[in-house]
């Protein structure tokens, strides 16, 4: 099971690398077969939280969230599938955030970071002279888009069940808060991420600046491909929307993502996972497949191909001294201070999920951030407690 990365628009990119990547491995190893099932982002997670629990989990699922899986015994550790130096090529920081009491069982297969992304022509169109750095500037400069282009959307914030909780981690980030504290323990419903969520519905959504389509309703993809037909002003996005934009003409200028005051918050950072399933045995083919999966030739490949991030040193040592790939040199600066969701957290995809479900409704005209992220709140607590 694998998720779909096609940006905007529709295409078979996801399709066309597995196909081709199993295609090669099959013929050098034509005693195993592979069959892959590529599904989207806003499904994925839960269609294979329900396979496990009908007792029929894939083989591999190349998904958003391992930690649950593993505390329930559910995976093969890495080190029980891949040579000692295709585990060690792994960047540290991932795959120690791959890690359930140090041992690794989530192996990551992409990672992004968040910018501000911004069409130059519409700025210039609106005479903004600069990208805004601070939230009051955002609104200004959304503000003007409104008012002095035909944009519909000045600036685009996709709370829809695809990719909410790296949306809403965006915000909380820039208000000084976050999933967790420095404990490590959840702080969903803090005072800083109350405001910071209250900030973006009072002075964005209704101002009537993010556009025709409620918050709630609009998913990553469909903000991304708005971006892409040059109906939204502003969108926070990872490297592959810069790739995108690039092929279909459009002036596009990035910046760190804007907080509340001048200084900079951490950039949120996302890295989706491989793991084995133990259920069906396969163990040593499953090794011989992911050995070959995270060779450099197919790392390069997809990380090329969705322009994301490598998730090995060797790939992204090359892809960093390679000016083909000089756009992402900014996103590579940007991972090593930036912050990832609370992956290790068994709880985390429960709590993913009830984000996911839950922080779209905050942002209608009865809704309310503070009872959103209490909801919330209250599904962490009761994950953690293993209720």
């Amino acid at each position: 099971m694998a998720a779909d990365y096609e940006v905007g628009g529709q295409s078979d990119s996801t399709e066309q690398y597995w196909g081709d990547l199993i295609s090669t491995f099959e013929s050098a190893h034509p005693d195993i077969t592979v069959q892959v099932e590529v599904v989207s982002w806003d499904s994925i997670d839960g269609k294979v939280a329900d396979m496990v629990e009908a007792g029929e989990a894939p083989d591999l699922a190349q998904i958003g969230a391992y930690a649950d899986y593993a505390e329930q015994g559910e995976l093969y550790a890495a080190d029980a599938l891949l040579s000692i130096p295709v585990q060690a090529n792994f960047v540290r920081p991932l795959a120690e955030a791959g890690e359930q009491r140090r041992i690794q069982y989530g192996m990551p297969f992409a990672a992004s970071t968040r910018l501000l992304f911004y069409n130059e022509e519409l700025f210039a169109e609106a005479g903004v002279g600069r990208p805004p750095a601070t939230w009051d500037e955002l609104k200004a400069v959304a503000r003007r888009l409104r008012d002095r282009t035909e944009v519909p959307c000045p600036m685009a914030v996709p709370l829809g069940p695809e990719e909410a909780q790296m949306e809403t981690m965006s915000w909380m980030l820039g208000g000084g808060g976050g999933y967790t504290g420095l404990n490590g323990s959840y702080t969903i419903n803090s005072k800083e991420n109350i405001e910071s969520l209250n900030w973006v519905k009072e002075n964005l959504v209704e101002e009537g600046l993010t556009g025709p389509v409620p918050p709630g309703r609009l998913n990553r993809k469909e903000a991304y491909a708005a971006f892409l037909r040059g109906e939204v002003g502003m969108v926070n996005g990872f490297p592959s929307l810069l790739q995108d934009a690039q092929k279909e003409g459009i002036k596009v200028g990035t910046v760190a993502v804007p907080g509340r005051d001048a200084k900079a918050p951490r950039a949120p950072a996302a890295v989706d996972w491989i793991m084995a399933f133990k259920r069906n045995g396969h163990r040593e083919e499953l090794g011989k497949f992911l050995n070959f999966v995270f060779s450099d030739e197919n790392v390069r490949e997809f990380a090329t191909l969705n322009n994301l991030l490598p998730v090995t040193v060797s790939v992204t040592e090359q892809m960093r001294a390679d000016d083909r790939n000089k756009d992402l040199r900014k996103f590579l600066d940007e991972l090593p201070a930036s912050e990832l969701p609370p992956v290790g957290k068994t709880s985390w995809a429960l709590v993913s999920d009830s984000v996911k479900r839950n922080l779209g409704s905050a942002m209608t005209p009865g809704g309310s951030p503070a009872k959103a992220l209490g909801q919330i709140a209250d599904a962490a607590a009761e994950a953690e407690l293993g209720r």
